[in-house]
């Protein structure tokens, strides 16, 4: 096993390499905005990026053996500052951006680079965001801002056009397992990923092995709700006791998965069925219903935080997969 911050993900390469020689020809504009794909790896890029510009070794950066790159490995670096949500908060406030701003403006304890991450940017409330894009407007001398988002569309025009765009892809499959053989050892990884996406950096701390039993329990529980064979409110209230973040991940992951069978290639979709359920002999939901509920499970996920009764919530959105009039099985 290796550290997973001093072993590059091979989809990651080509992102890094190019801030590299940007870095080396001083043209490394002062803020990034690295659009990831959820857990594919954009707050390990923009930690790599602050160690790019804290190694004393410019030749070489980041060296890894160096102070500058020891601490900001670390998270330690007196000019490295890390602004996320704080606690249970799912939201960056701005009294943060306004703490991240006053620190900028100060000298660098080392005499190089100040350098702020955010992450993730779009979870920054509108005020939060307000006060960053005058840090943005007027950055202080050798300053990186670096902005990490699954969803950028949520920032405000100002704060994107003030950025150069960076997109770190979801890797392949066989690529993932692999690097997370790699930095983990042997595992159920290709199990434990058919659970939470393609996202491996998202099992960076997990156990594979109960990820990849709830996945496969959620799969066919799943299943048998559309084939109207489970009860929509008893899988509720287990599913609102334990795990329900993750189970509201894999169920996006379910109905992304069928909507890429729908679309499949070639489909043109030339039928658009009226009925929202699936046939138990043919798994088609029709596709607005498919991206309507999946908008649903989403803001459901993101809305865990807010009190709000999760059971019957979850009940409401397992109801829209079981056929009409279906009965349930015994």
């Amino acid at each position: 096993m290796s550290d997973p911050a001093a072993v590059t993900p091979p989809w990651i390469a080509p992102a890094s390499a190019a801030l590299a020689t940007a870095h080396r020809s001083g043209r490394l504009p002062h803020a990034l905005l690295i659009h990831e794909a959820p857990g594919a790896g954009g707050d390990w890029l923009a930690h790599w990026a602050a160690r790019l510009v804290l190694c004393e070794r410019s030749d070489e950066a980041p060296c890894g053996q160096c102070g500058g790159c020891r601490r900001a490995l670390a998270w330690q670096h007196p000019d490295l500052m890390l602004v996320a949500p704080i606690e249970e908060s799912r939201q960056i406030r701005i009294e943060q951006l306004r703490e991240l701003a006053a620190e900028l403006a100060l000298t660098s304890h080392a005499g190089g680079y100040k350098v702020g991450v955010i992450t993730p940017a779009d979870s920054m409330n509108r005020f939060a965001a307000n006060a960053l894009l005058k840090t943005l407007e007027e950055p202080p001398p050798r300053t990186l801002l670096v902005l990490v988002a699954s969803q950028p569309s949520r920032l405000p025009p100002t704060v994107l056009s003030r950025c150069q765009r960076i997109t770190v892809r979801a890797p392949a499959r066989a690529e993932a397992v692999a690097w997370l053989m790699q930095v983990r050892g042997k595992g159920a990884w290709d199990a434990a990923l058919e659970t939470v996406g393609e996202g491996p950096m998202l099992l960076l701390q997990a156990d594979p092995e109960p990820l990849a039993q709830i996945g496969d329990e959620m799969r066919r529980t799943l299943e048998a709700l559309a084939a109207g064979r489970a009860d929509p409110l008893a899988t509720a209230e287990r599913w609102a006791r334990s795990e329900l973040p993750l189970r509201l991940r894999c169920f996006e992951n379910w109905l992304t998965e069928r909507i890429r069978r729908v679309q499949g290639p070639g489909n043109l979709m030339q039928e658009v069925r009226g009925g929202p359920y699936l046939p138990a002999s043919q798994a088609f939901l029709n596709i607005r219903e498919l991206f309507g509920l999946l908008d649903e499970v989403q803001e459901l996920r993101t809305a865990l935080d807010v009190p709000l009764n999760r059971a019957l919530a979850l009940e409401a959105l397992l109801r829209r997969l079981a056929p009409r009039g279906a009965g349930v099985a015994a």
